[in-house]
């Protein structure tokens, strides 16, 4: 069982930074090259899903950790409160239309997870209706590993709660992050407890296992998650495809 409390949210002590941004750069340029050939073969597809509290660097690790990949083969999608349309239908049915086709990378910055976490928190739902949306959703991401061979990646990236008091201040200090700001981003931050309960909830249910990301120095968070992008699409062994003599 995964306890968010006894993770810390800072890079080992016994890592380097020079050495680890050095390495950064070679996971960033070969999930790049990768990508060539994921777009190539047509045989797999990649969700990758990036969660985390407000100020935790989701848009950040996507700028920095897929700035090699060709465009045409990656897009990313923001899910926001559902529309009139949306909620007349299952909470899923707006999730699965945008599922990565194979020979795609699709980025999901905050994702289906928010429908067991801000309405769990705000009781919009009650807990059994939670569990049993976790359970569709663990169904969901299996229909898309088994049925699309989809490559389901899950980040957490676990940003402490002084470090979140210092980005969300930044937005507001910054001119050219003032268009981040949300006054609501600090009423969120009062049910830091509820929110971090939800989210160790929804990560020791998960049936697709996710990576807890330590954010507090964003380096840190770029090098864990392109090695983990890395390593998974090389377990796939791809291979450009030949033409038949």
């Amino acid at each position: 069982m995964i306890n968010l409390s006894a993770i810390s949210t800072l890079p080992p002590s016994s890592v380097d930074k020079d050495d680890i941004e050095k390495a950064t750069d070679k996971y960033v340029e070969r999930l790049g090259d990768l990508q060539k050939v994921l777009r190539a073969e047509q045989k797999h597809a990649v969700l990758v899903v990036f969660q985390g509290m407000d100020g935790s660097g989701k848009d950040g690790a996507v700028k920095k950790v897929f700035k090699d990949c060709h465009p045409d083969g990656i897009s990313t999608y923001s899910f926001k409160k559902p529309t009139d349309e949306e909620f007349a239908h299952d909470f899923l049915w707006r999730v699965h239309k945008q599922a990565p086709i194979r020979g795609h990378i699709k980025i999901f910055n905050r994702s289906h997870y928010e429908d067991i976490l801000i309405q769990r928190v705000h009781k919009w739902i009650d807990e059994d209706r939670a569990n049993k949306r976790i359970a569709a959703i663990n169904a969901f991401e299996q229909l898309l590993a088994f049925d699309n061979h989809t490559v389901v990646l899950k980040f957490y990236l676990h940003l402490s709660k002084a470090q979140q008091a210092l980005e969300l201040q930044e937005r507001l200090d910054d001119p050219e992050k003032n268009w981040k700001h949300n006054p609501n981003d600090w009423k969120e931050r009062e049910l830091w407890d509820d929110y971090m309960r939800c989210y160790e909830d929804a990560i020791n249910k998960s049936a697709i296992p996710w990576t807890v990301v330590p954010v507090d120095e964003r380096w840190y968070r770029d090098y864990i998650v392109s090695k983990t992008l890395v390593e998974a699409l090389e377990s796939l062994h791809m291979k450009f495809p030949r033409i038949s003599k």
